[in-house]
């Protein structure tokens, strides 16, 4: 799919269907159309140790810890010397979620965030620019004389993981680098849990001053919750925080549980709509959940099978497009599952990504809804004010399709975009 950037095929929607409105023949993209994202930004280094290096390095097995800046380094010299560094990779879950947003749309995304100021070649500034697409703006990160921040992954014998994150210059970030225009314009703003981890660090204020912006500007916010481990301790932060500032938001089944406090995940999903107008959840094998508001009287009814789980008849009305809770006169909630794409790649290396693929997707859809909208401003899909183009059935499909793929390249980053033989499939999803 390649919707709203460049296309194959000839016509944006099918002329000879009845209701369809014509494009206008003398519009000229100067609307922009863009995703605008702030990052902590970190280059993972994959490694192979024994067991006995993370002892004599202090590392807890299986857990995720801070390193000092001179300590990472020592570490990453010993594991370079011997040859076990497995590879280096452009990181982040904001970063990731940008970068497979501009192959999937052939569109610009802008990333927010510090980099070091000095960049040489083969350093780590110069491979997280080299591992991302040409497609993602990198004019507007801030410079910073701190090193570039990584994030360290120990794979033992028994591929048990353990991580060591070096800060560097990953939360310099100040609220004066924050773009006022860029953040107005943006199609959504993308936010992390993990920038609001510690209120000290100057990320924080930045990314609460970007939120206010897109508030202010109704540009949708949509936040990525990152990890269970930082969400329970400050659960009631982060609901506070949902509340006031996110419109959409897009977690795992355990991240899930952190936030609400429910282990079923469909209810988990209902119980974020308590919070946001819209949820995204991933439950790795058992697929993803969407869930959202919509009109009673633009409510459309499935002409699937109803299902029944921990809520009757759940997927009524899972053909309807979401809407923000607030544009509704009588907000009716809706909700859709689907399970894995073909059941998911028969060889799975690392579910890493997987979930940033699928809110990859998502985004690609907010952001076909704004370009729609000016393109074709008459069209009667316009005159219904919701949050994506697609409905959330489609959504769902797109997004399950996208994370097949990620898991399928073993790789959080896509090299491609979907084959080009399924466009006129992923263009029929659209056109629902």
């Amino acid at each position: 799919m390649k919707f709203p950037g460049k296309r194959k095929s000839e016509h944006y929607f099918p002329v000879t269907e009845k209701g369809r409105e014509s494009a206008d023949p003398s519009f000229v993209q100067t609307e922009p159309f863009y995703l605008v994202g702030i990052d902590q930004l970190l280059v993972d280094i994959e490694c192979a140790v024994e067991p006995e290096f993370l002892q004599r390095h202090d590392l807890k097995k299986g857990e995720s810890q801070i390193l000092g800046d001179a300590a990472a380094e020592e570490i990453y010299q010993e594991l370079k010397t011997q040859g076990k560094i497995l590879g280096e990779y452009a990181g982040g879950s904001v970063g990731n979620t940008l970068h497979n947003y501009s192959v999937l749309s052939d569109e610009r995304s802008v990333a927010l965030g510090a980099i070091s100021r000095n960049i040489t070649l083969g350093d780590y500034a110069f491979k997280y620019i080299r591992n991302t697409s040409s497609k993602v703006d990198l004019s507007y990160l801030q410079p910073s004389d701190n090193p570039m921040g990584r994030a360290m992954c120990f794979v033992t014998p028994d591929r048990e993981r353990t991580f060591g994150i070096s800060k560097g210059c990953m939360n310099d970030l100040r609220p004066e680098s924050i773009p006022a225009e860029v953040i107005e314009k943006a199609s959504a703003l993308l936010i992390s849990a993990y920038l609001l981890r510690d209120q000290k660090d100057p990320i924080f204020d930045s990314t609460v001053r970007a939120c206010e912006m897109a508030l202010k500007a109704r540009v949708p916010v949509v936040m990525t919750l990152g990890t269970s481990g930082l969400i329970e301790p400050k659960r009631y932060f982060f609901r506070d925080f949902i509340k006031k500032y996110v419109t959409c938001v897009a977690m795992n089944d355990l991240e899930a549980l952190a936030l609400t406090g429910i282990k079923d995940p469909l209810l988990a999903a209902d119980d974020a709509l308590q919070l946001a107008d819209l949820a995204l959840l991933t439950v790795g094998e058992h697929g993803l959940y969407l869930a959202g508001y919509v009109d009673e009287k633009h409510a459309r009814q499935t002409t699937y099978k109803l299902h029944t789980k921990s809520i009757v008849d759940y997927n009524m009305y899972e053909f309807s497009r979401p809407m923000r809770k607030s544009d509704c006169e009588k907000p009716v909630k809706c909700y859709t599952h689907i399970n894995p794409f073909l059941g998911g790649p028969r060889i799975i290396k690392n579910t890493n990504g997987a979930g940033d693929g699928a809110l990859a997707a998502l985004l690609h859809d907010v952001g076909a809804r704004k370009y729609h909208q000016t393109k074709v401003p008459r069209s009667p899909k316009n005159a219904v004010e919701s949050l994506t183009y697609s409905s959330l059935s489609q959504i769902s499909k797109y997004a399950n399709r996208v994370s097949y793929e990620v898991l399928a390249q073993n790789s959080p980053r896509l090299s491609r975009g979907l084959p080009e033989r399924e466009d006129s499939l992923q263009e029929a999803y659209w056109d629902a």
